[in-house]
């Protein structure tokens, strides 16, 4: 017979995240683009064996009754990453490629509160013991007389659905129910109504928890009178408030907007490529040699002292000379190379080649050549813009342009999302939950030591020491944590909500991405948790800037594109 609960041996709580609000957090890095991520993600809650990250995800989470610190947020915070691609082995306090964690939380006037929420404030006592700025305190009663209606409650659910031997189902006696299983049955009530109190009782205070509140039993020598019903539940509550956040005027926000034009030598330049993407080859004259630009097609054998390079053997390679981008040595060695030929070619890896155990090592390559090609070129004319689908070339320009200048456009965002998260920062002062910038630090930091152990390299291979890259990185910490705070709650006052269709666009245009594998994204994001957010996030990040932005009404300047892009990389490398 499957038992109706856990038998509490030493008086452990599960705790279950439920989704209630939006909650949650995870990471996305994109080059020079800002990222917001975010997750539906609930109230913490109890009386579960799992803890849910999100729809349909669940994470086993087992805390003895010592300490329930369950390693999640309810905080609403939008935690922006300013470090540096750590993957480049650079380190400083900008970054070029601010990433973005979001969490988004709904406020408690926009969400009646449970009817378990609303009866828990009745039926429990709640002492303030302490309250150190964000920091506090709650001690919490409920009477023994309130548990024991909670578990007669309990016992009356199940006895209609146990199986005993000698009785019929649903005929089982309530007080043989509760001699089988009151203890295990108890073990629920305790922990469900330590969530609806805890719950409660920061909600009385019309107080927002930074973090997963840490639940102590206020004397944990009498557990087992607590699980018999012979004394009051009391429990001590430690948790960090969010501030009281004052969203700035945003027209009081200087920013400026750089805009540029495709020019004449720009849509050339994009023609030049298209017509380089459709070249075609054909075989050279016999006995040819191979020039710059044509297309050789070999075998090949790589050795350091003798022994085989990983990787370095392969048959049929076909490479343009002159634009494989192959070690230096290499497609010198093919120059002048005719079909039928063996070559021995002499090069060397780069001393920065990603591969250490290659790194500067010199390298000999045995070649054969299987044949050389020619490139054919299309003519810049009506006919080849109608095989790229335009009507003529007038119009395939026109197209060229078009698509150009929203490449430009977005690249002046990068630059505009950043000045605007710098003016967001500087107009916003406030206290912050030490939690949440020691959660967002530690993430920092491992990801920094992580990506040096990958490259072989330690920080003072950076030319910084230990403490100053901490000290680098729990203000950048403390920056995200700000901006986080910021946004998110700049997006709940203002009701930003994504929906059901934009997120169904973004997953086609995702989809889209990886031509012949749709099916296979398709059940990525259905089968893995949380994978939806990730394309919810960017939406959601992009309503709160044009947000931010149609009441900040940035100055607009025209500039080259090189300047353009020059302004950008200023703004996402500045410290």
């Amino acid at each position: 017979m499957k038992r109706p609960g856990r038998t509490p041996a030493f008086f452990a709580f599960w705790l279950q995240l439920t989704t209630c609000g939006h909650f949650g957090a995870a990471r996305l890095n994109q080059a020079r683009y800002s990222r917001l991520i975010l997750r539906p993600w609930g109230l913490y809650t109890s009386g579960c064996s799992t803890v849910r990250d999100g729809p349909g995800q669940h994470l086993r989470t087992f805390v003895e009754h010592k300490s329930i610190q369950p390693d999640r947020l309810i905080a609403g915070v939008v935690e922006l990453v300013d470090t540096p691609d750590l993957g480049s082995g650079g380190l400083g306090c900008g970054g070029s490629s601010p990433s973005v964690r979001t969490i988004i939380e709904l406020q408690p006037d926009r969400v009646s509160p449970a009817p378990e929420i609303s009866k828990a404030r009745r039926i429990m006592q709640i002492v303030e013991s302490s309250s150190d700025g964000l920091k506090r305190t709650l001690k919490v009663v409920v009477g023994a007389a309130e548990i024991g209606t909670r578990l007669t409650a309990k016992l009356g659910e199940v006895k209609d659905t146990v199986q005993v031997k000698g009785f019929r189902k649903g005929k089982v006696p309530v007080e043989h129910v509760r001699k089988l299983y009151g203890k295990a049955l108890m073990g629920e009530v305790l922990d469900q109504t330590i969530r609806d109190t805890s719950l409660a009782a920061i909600a009385e205070r019309k107080e927002r928890a930074a973090a997963q509140p840490q639940i102590e039993l206020a004397d944990q020598h009498h557990i087992d009178d607590l699980i018999n019903g012979k004394t009051d539940l009391a429990y001590v509550m430690n948790f960090e408030v969010l501030p009281e956040i004052k969203i700035a005027d945003f027209s009081t926000l200087k920013l400026e907007r750089l805009v540029c034009e495709p020019d004449e030598a720009s849509i050339n330049s994009a023609l030049e490529q298209l017509i380089e993407s459709t070249v075609t080859y054909s075989a050279a004259p016999e006995r040819a040699a191979a020039k710059t630009g044509e297309r050789v097609t070999i075998d090949y054998h790589g050795t350091i002292d003798g022994q085989d390079i990983e990787g370095g053997k392969g048959d049929g390679l076909s490479l343009v000379l002159g634009q494989a981008g192959f070690i230096p040595g290499f497609e010198d060695g093919l120059t002048g190379a005719k079909a039928g030929e063996n070559h021995t070619i002499n090069a060397r890896f780069p001393d920065n080649y990603p591969v250490e155990a290659l790194a500067g090592k010199d390298a000999v390559f045995q070649v054969k050549v299987r044949g050389v090609e020619v490139p054919e070129r299309p003519a810049l004319d009506d006919a080849f813009a109608a095989k790229l689908g335009a009507e003529n070339l007038p119009k395939l320009k026109e197209l060229v342009s078009a698509d150009l200048r929203r490449d430009l456009e977005g690249t002046s965002r990068v630059k505009l999302k950043r000045e605007l998260l710098d003016a967001l920062e500087k107009a916003h002062d406030f206290e912050l939950p030490p939690t949440l910038v020691d959660r967002e630090f530690n993430a920092i930091w491992a990801q920094l030591t992580k990506s040096l152990e990958g490259q072989g390299k330690t920080l003072t291979d950076e030319g910084k020491t230990e403490d100053e890259a901490k000290a680098e990185y729990r203000k950048i910490a403390e920056r995200r944590v700000r901006l986080g705070l910021v946004v998110g709650e700049i997006g709940n006052i203002n009701k930003v909500e994504v929906t059901q269709d934009e997120l169904r666009r973004a997953l086609i245009t995702e989809a889209r991405r990886y031509p012949g594998q749709e099916k296979n994204v398709y059940e990525f994001y259905e089968k893995t948790p949380g994978a939806l957010q990730e394309l919810r996030a960017p939406i959601f990040e992009d309503k709160v800037v044009d947000l931010i932005l149609a009441t900040a009404k940035p100055s607009e300047r025209t500039v080259s594109r090189e300047d353009l892009i020059k302004a950008v990389e200023e703004a996402t490398q500045a410290e």
